[in-house]
């Protein structure tokens, strides 16, 4: 290989690096060494004749000219990446690997079996799928698509509404034995609550009953927690009253370990939606995927 060239392995390993702003972690990504990065980048320098990066011992950062070069190679690297599906789209089924990132509750109770009915479908795709409840930045992550909760601020996305997630009122029949039912929402504040913590907002509990009237009580307690399946454990043992959404508790709701109270009057619904990063939305699996998410998460108990 010629080292003036500018190849398509240099512009991938110059795109990452830019994006995730340190050689270290492209090379982990790669799984290859960071010698290998630090070459790939200085071949690529040396074929366009400018530096692209700047480098100190803490941060990488694009030059001007990097800023330019980056936003080329980006829509380069995905009509490459489109062109290959079309051809691949004569032979047979298509191919390739998608990285998906989910709230990780939702994830384990349910996006990975759909993951997996996905696949038998496409037995040609890989799927990388990452849980976290954390709002990273999809493009510095390598992630093509996102299932989020709550409200989204990111307009550089491509957002798809999935629906709105109903949540409800519930707690283990053992805790309501010993504590007592409550009949109206002020009578939460006797209660032991099991909050998020990951969650703005969730010391203060908003419903609305059957007349419209809204009622903002106070909701504490001593076990807090920042993971969905670790509330529905702490319910299950009955720790106390949690705010759950219905796809986390639907189940145990049906075989009796678990009771709605409350049920005359509602919490508000949280937004479900999908991101896509517009550079990989034309990319055939990618829709692929994004499609079947849509028509199945409308399945899901509590999404409507």
């Amino acid at each position: 290989m010629d080292k003036s060239e500018v190849t398509l392995e240099r512009m991938r390993t110059f795109v990452r690096v830019a994006e995730r702003g340190s050689l270290s972690a492209v090379a982990r990504e790669l799984d290859v060494g960071q010698s290998t990065v630090s070459r790939h980048l200085r071949e690529l320098e040396e074929a366009v004749g400018v530096p692209l990066l700047s480098r100190t011992t803490r941060r990488v950062t694009l030059t001007d000219e990097g800023n330019r070069y980056y936003a080329n190679s980006v829509q380069i690297l995905r009509l490459v990446e489109q062109a290959g599906d079309e051809v691949r789209s004569t032979r047979g089924a298509p191919a390739g690997t998608i990285r998906i990132s989910c709230t990780a509750a939702f994830g384990v109770l349910h996006v990975s079996r759909l993951i997996f009915a996905f696949q038998d479908r496409y037995p040609d795709i890989g799927v990388d799928l990452s849980l976290t409840d954390e709002r990273i930045d999809l493009v510095r992550e390598g992630v093509d698509i996102a299932l989020r909760l709550g409200p989204l601020v990111d307009s550089s996305m491509k957002l798809r509404a999935l629906g709105q997630s109903r949540r409800v009122l519930v707690a283990a029949p053992d805790y309501l034995v010993k504590q007592g039912t409550p009949a109206v929402p002020q009578d939460l504040a006797g209660h032991q609550g099991i909050r998020m913590t990951n969650i703005t907002g969730s010391d203060t509990l908003v419903l609305e009953g059957d007349d419209g009237e809204r009622h903002a009580v106070s909701f504490g307690g001593r076990f807090r927690v920042d993971h969905g399946l670790a509330a529905r454990e702490a319910l299950i043992a009955g720790r106390g009253i949690a705010p759950a959404h219905q796809w986390l508790v639907d189940d145990l709701l049906g075989e009796g370990r678990l009771k709605a109270i409350l049920p005359d009057y509602s919490l508000p619904p949280v937004p479900l939606s999908t991101l896509i990063v517009p550079e990989r939305a034309g990319i055939a699996r990618v829709r692929l995927l994004a499609d079947f998410l849509k028509e199945q998460i409308a399945r899901i108990p509590g999404i409507a």
